[in-house]
């Protein structure tokens, strides 16, 4: 099966655990704010490629991905389900370890089938949970977070490991009680096993200017990682409080 690709990294170092093989997919439903990628946006466009064109890259380079495997990011790599689902059955066939970095935005809750048989083949699923409150959540990304969260749950129940990525956006997602109370909802997630407080920047404004698309975001100033880290401490109060709920 052939699947429509941005492009690859040969050496992904912040994908997951270890060196990491990357692949970004073409196509993605939401329209962050803040997206610094808006030339994956359309599905049918980059390279048209083959899942053995992908699994011989990574052999290439093997040695080098002793402690990392393939990470599929995007745009939205469950836009292509089928294709997704080939390229990490393939990897599991080579003994290659998966992780999926996804909105979770193409998740069904009536509907589990095509979610599960990816799950069924991924070790690891990075979350991006864009806002916790869900008007706020419309407001930034274009689409509602209730199938978002629902997915964080099935993921939980189905024991797949789970890392959380969550970016601190000025005027968006920097308020302490938001932070908390994500971290609240990620805390009561079973299979949580990591999580990425990112600071918001602009690199992606010359991609906006070369496609000729305004840049939303266009006077907001990048964080520090300072602000960055003392937004993970508040999330992880919410999650330690849910911790305490559960043994109170």
């Amino acid at each position: 099966m052939n699947g429509f690709i941005h492009s690859t990294e040969s050496f992904g170092t912040v994908d997951g655990p270890g060196v990491r093989f990357v692949v970004f997919f073409q196509g993605c439903p939401m329209r962050c704010l803040y997206c610094h990628n808006p030339d994956t946006w359309q599905l049918h466009c980059g390279t048209e490629v083959a899942v053995d064109e992908l699994i011989t890259a990574f052999e290439k380079n093997r040695p080098f991905y002793k402690n990392g495997g393939i990470t599929c990011t995007g745009g939205e790599p469950m836009m292509q389900p089928q294709f997704l689902t080939e390229l990490f059955t393939a990897a599991h066939e080579h003994g290659i370890h998966t992780c999926l970095d996804t909105s979770g935005i193409c998740f069904d809750p009536d509907n589990t089938g095509t979610a599960d048989r990816i799950l069924d083949v991924t070790d690891l699923v990075m979350l991006d949970i864009k806002h916790i409150d869900d008007d706020m959540h419309r407001k930034l990304t274009g689409h509602s977070n209730a199938g978002i969260l629902a997915f964080a749950q099935h993921i939980a129940r189905r024991g797949v490991p789970l890392w959380i990525r969550h970016v601190i956006v000025p005027g968006w997602t920097d308020s302490e009680d938001e932070q908390e109370r994500l971290g609240f909802f990620i805390g009561g997630l079973a299979s949580l096993k990591g999580l990425d407080v990112l600071p918001y920047h602009d690199m992606g404004k010359r991609k906006y200017e070369e496609l000729g698309i305004p840049y939303p975001l266009a006077d907001t100033k990048p964080v520090s990682k300072e602000t960055a880290a003392a937004a993970r401490e508040q999330i992880m109060r919410g999650i330690k409080k849910r911790l305490h709920s559960k043994i109170d």
